[in-house]
């Protein structure tokens, strides 16, 4: 089953328009709920904020490579931010969505180049207002270039509606979960942990790359009542959000510059205000853009840590399959 997050009414219906699938509109009055739930929750997280923990930067992260995994470190907040807005919007999982490459790890990179991040993720019940422990968090992303593992094969320069044509599937056919797109085993950027006492994980990956029609964005899913196969990969009855996380356009655009990013020049990066998508994650005044620091204090460029909120919606439960988007 599939729980949902807070969702205000143009967001629900524009994705539903812009992505095809079986969800049928939630009425006025739900999502008039919700949208209580989350203002009650706006209130509450500030809370959070005043016990934000005071931790030395430079003792924790200097002296490691960008090959260092930090689970043993907890997370850089200590507790939920309110410095983003409470709820994340549940939109498209789109098409490189891949369970079987999905790991339990808190270190994603794999080696792939790029500007090392670490992000500090908070998820709090709506329906409670209080953080949720022991829900694991999903993510995947595309590398510096615009390629996603297990699906290197497809071109990140191609619309996606080309890609389907030139494999001969008609997108009107074409299902997440039914229709199966992966070329390969590879798992880079992708990972899951659960979050903490506080509500908190951790995750080490590489700021993304961007491909075609998009903008530069980090798939993200939260379970519950999750379990593990003797492999590492889930096992869950329970999808209590799907999102996806932006990030500040200046930012994109310094980032952007530096190699491996600058060599992807086959295409134009698409700019939050371009994407077909980030407009409507955004409205209602829900913020699916990262805050960032730098990881030294200073310099972005040398790493970052990044931090956001997930509210989740766990009194809603919603059945059906899923989204078609990229």
């Amino acid at each position: 089953m599939h729980l949902f997050s807070t969702l205000p009414t143009l967001a629900l219906v524009a994705t539903a328009m812009a992505h095809a699938g079986p969800h049928d509109i939630l009425s006025r009055s739900e999502l008039s709920r919700r949208s209580a739930m989350g203002l009650k929750c706006r209130e509450n997280v500030s809370q959070y904020h005043e016990r934000r923990w005071k931790r030395n930067i430079d003792r924790r992260w200097h002296g490691h490579n960008t090959t260092f995994s930090v689970h043993t470190e907890a997370p850089f907040f200590e507790t939920i931010q309110n410095d983003t807005c409470v709820l994340t919007p549940e939109v498209t999982e789109g098409p490189y969505v891949y369970p079987p490459s999905q790991t339990l790890r808190q270190d994603m990179t794999e080696g792939q180049p790029g500007v090392p991040l670490w992000l500090d993720i908070g998820v709090l019940d709506m329906a409670t207002c209080e953080p949720l422990e022991d829900v694991l968090i999903d993510m995947w992303h595309c590398n510096a270039t615009g390629s996603y593992s297990s699906f290197t094969h497809l071109s990140p320069n191609t619309p996606f509606a080309e890609l389907l044509n030139e494999l001969g599937i008609n997108k009107t056919d074409y299902k997440i979960g039914i229709t199966d797109l992966h070329t390969d085993n590879t798992t880079f950027l992708r990972g899951m942990w659960p979050t903490d006492k506080h509500g908190m994980m951790e995750m080490k990956t590489i700021f993304p790359g961007f491909y075609v029609e998009r903008a530069i964005h980090i798939h993200v899913q939260v379970h519950t009542d999750w379990t593990l196969r003797e492999n590492g990969t889930i096992v869950t009855g329970n999808v209590v959000s799907t999102g996806q996380l932006y990030f500040d356009e200046a930012l994109e655009e310094k980032i952007m510059s530096l190699e491996p990013y600058a060599s992807h020049t086959q295409i134009n990066r698409t700019t939050n205000a371009e994407d077909s998508i980030f407009p409507y994650d955004t409205a209602g005044g829900f913020s699916p853009v990262v805050d960032i620091v730098p990881m030294d204090g200073k310099d972005v460029t040398k790493g970052m840590i990044g931090y956001i909120t997930l509210g989740v919606d766990t009194s809603a439960v919603e059945h059906g399959d899923n989204y078609v988007g990229v």
